[in-house]
């Protein structure tokens, strides 16, 4: 059984990523940024957050954490032709929670791993990080982007001290950000990019990060893994 902090717990990919690892055995300090409900409250917007949640989270398992994912993020629109003062803050808002938090906490569990011997990184990027995204997510697809690149370079540097790192890049998944997605923006149109014919699970990505988390073999540290029903493939 691995104790794994989980950001983002409260909905979504984060709720059944919960509920999924829980099954399995392990041990979930799960994050929102309200808490409540078992879940430690965390505005990941806000500069110190990561590090005082890590640092609450250390104090829940008394200690030891063997897992960390990084699954909190925003999806919050803004144009090029709405004022410089709004689309500098949505920039700003969308690259401290969905990448620069998460660098923090993925330095926070590489020090703490390199002195605990080794553990795992989950990081919840997206498919716009392959293949970008609306113009009015600009800043979204930059930061699932460097996510991925984040990924790949704690598994390059970190292997030798037992560090794993992998990477999920889902398309659409049935949450609430991308139902409300889908709608404005005319989900047949939509569906009609994906293959398979519809979006992921919330639970099909739940099911990769349980796995990557627990059962992925060593040797795979650095991939990162599509969900996209073959909307992107690379």
């Amino acid at each position: 059984m691995a104790t794994i902090l989980l950001t983002g717990a409260s909905r979504g990919i984060g709720a059944a990523a919960h509920a999924a690892l829980t099954a399995a055995g392990h041990r979930v300090i799960g994050h929102s940024s309200r808490g409540g409900g078992g879940l430690i409250g965390a505005d990941l917007a806000e500069p110190g957050a990561a590090a005082a949640l890590w640092q609450a989270a250390l104090t829940a398992s008394g200690g030891q954490i063997d897992v960390l994912v990084n699954n909190a993020g925003v999806f919050e629109a803004v144009d090029i032709a709405d004022d410089a003062e709004a689309f500098a803050a949505t920039w700003a808002r969308s690259l401290a929670i969905n990448l620069t938090s998460a660098a923090e906490l993925c330095r926070l569990a590489v020090l703490h791993f390199r002195t605990n011997g080794g553990g795992r990184i989950v990081n919840v990027a997206s498919r716009a990080g392959h293949r970008g995204d609306s113009p009015q997510h600009w800043h979204y697809a930059a930061a699932k982007a460097g996510l991925i690149a984040m990924t790949k370079t704690i598994a390059r540097g970190h292997a030798g001290d037992g560090v794993l790192a992998f990477a999920v890049a889902p398309g659409f998944t049935m949450t609430g950000m991308a139902e409300e997605y889908l709608a404005s923006r005319g989900g047949d149109k939509l569906l009609a990019d994906i293959p398979l014919g519809r979006v992921a699970a919330a639970e099909e990505v739940a099911e990769t990060i349980r796995w990557l988390a627990s059962d992925a073999p060593a040797s795979l540290t650095g991939a990162t893994l599509d969900i996209n029903g073959a909307s992107y493939v690379r």
